[in-house]
Parts: structure tokens; sequence; C-alpha cells
């Protein structure tokens, strides 16, 4: 195993807030994959969630687990045995679709930083209840967006939420704005035919603007 269980989830928490972007990355090829982390740190990103949709995800991961310049996440982990594959190649991070408390509890028990999805006030409390601070708010544009987040906030002030599905260069300074907005989790920034092409360009300029945008200065260069 990398470092990945040796590092607090709370202080995972506190890279991911941070970070204020979390790109969603789904990737055809793994041998992409550090091609692609270049791009995102050269435009100001330092947080990254690869996602299960494609064979090439834990692959992905793997190579560019040990970079400091980037902290890589998991995303679309539904099993525990998923759980355990991304714990091995390195991942710091695990975003589920949905809160299960057996994938929630296995990510805990290797180290990392569970942020399963939620859609209801029911799912929220079981996530209090677990213990979590952070949850992933999914899918947020189906679900009333921001307005909902305010409302679950209200009874759950303690929970940090990461809005997912539908967030945007439009609508992503309107979440970050609240106080229980951990981070935003968007894709805009790596459009899938861009990573199919290998316009490494694209990539890097979309995250030099997506940056700036969350970043509040519109003249900020990338972090050092």
């Amino acid at each position: 195993m990398t470092g990945a269980a040796a590092t607090p989830a709370r202080t995972v928490l506190a890279d991911v807030v941070a970070a204020r972007l979390v790109p969603v990355i789904v990737l055809d090829d793994a041998s992409r994959a550090v091609d692609l982390a270049d791009a995102l740190v050269a435009g100001g990103i330092r947080s990254a969630e690869i996602t299960l949709r494609t064979p090439a995800g834990i692959d992905a991961i793997a190579r560019i687990a040990d970079r400091t310049d980037l902290m890589v996440g998991a995303g679309t982990v539904v099993h525990p045995a998923d759980v355990d594959r991304v714990a091995d190649a390195g991942a710091r991070f695990v975003v589920s679709p949905g809160f299960d408390r057996e994938v929630v509890d296995r990510i805990r028990e290797r180290g990392m930083l569970p942020l399963p999805g939620v859609a209801t006030a029911s799912e929220v409390q079981q996530g209090v209840r677990a213990g979590l601070e952070a949850v992933k708010f999914f899918p947020a544009d189906r679900l009333g967006g921001l307005d909902t987040i305010k409302a679950l906030a209200g009874p759950f002030p303690e929970l940090l939420f990461m809005p997912s599905g539908g967030v945007n260069a439009g609508n992503a300074l309107d979440y970050l704005a609240h106080p229980s907005i951990a981070a935003i989790s968007g894709s805009w920034m790596v459009p899938r035919d861009a990573l199919r092409d290998g316009d490494w360009d694209r990539v890097r300029s979309l995250s030099v603007d997506a940056w700036k945008l969350v970043s509040g200065d519109q003249d900020a260069s990338a972090p050092a």
C-alpha cells in the first residue's frame, strides 16, 4: 500500500477544502494519467477524482497516486472490494454515488476519507450518525442544488457538502460562497473528448480558468 493509510482522513478533508474544486475524471486510457495530472497541476488544480466508470480507473490512480502536487481520489466506488482496490492503488479519498455503510466503514478501515453520496435528509442523518464530516450531494442539479443544501444545513450544521452533478462555471461561485460547502465537484475542465484526444493544452487552459474562478482572483496564477 502507498501512503494513503498513513494520512488522517481529517487532513485529507482539509486538503479537499483547500483545493476548492475536485475535477471528476473519466479516463479511457490509463497511460494518459501522468500527462493529465501535469495539465491539471499546470492549471492550478490540486485535487482530482478518477472514477471507476472505465476499466482504466484503477491503473490511472496508481500511476499518479504518489504525486505530492496533486491529491488523487477514487470515484464511483460502490462495492467494498473496490475500496480495497483503490486503497491498494493509493487513493486518498473515496467518492460514492450513494450512501452504503459497509462501503463507508471499509473506506475508514483502509485509512481514506469517505465522501458518500446523499440525496435526502434521511441519508444525511445516516451520514451524521456514522460520524462523517462531509458528504457528496448528488445529483445536485436534480435535487434543488444550493437551495436544498441550505435547507439540509439547517438541521445538520456540522456537516460539509460537496455538490456534484450540474456544477459548472456558471454556478461554482454561488456554491462556494456558502459555508457548508467543502468543495465543488465538476468536469467542465476535463471534457472527455480532450482526454481521449490527449489535448492537454485544452485541459490546462480550462483548468487555469477554473482555478481563477474558484480562487476568486482573476489574476491568480497556479498555486505554488
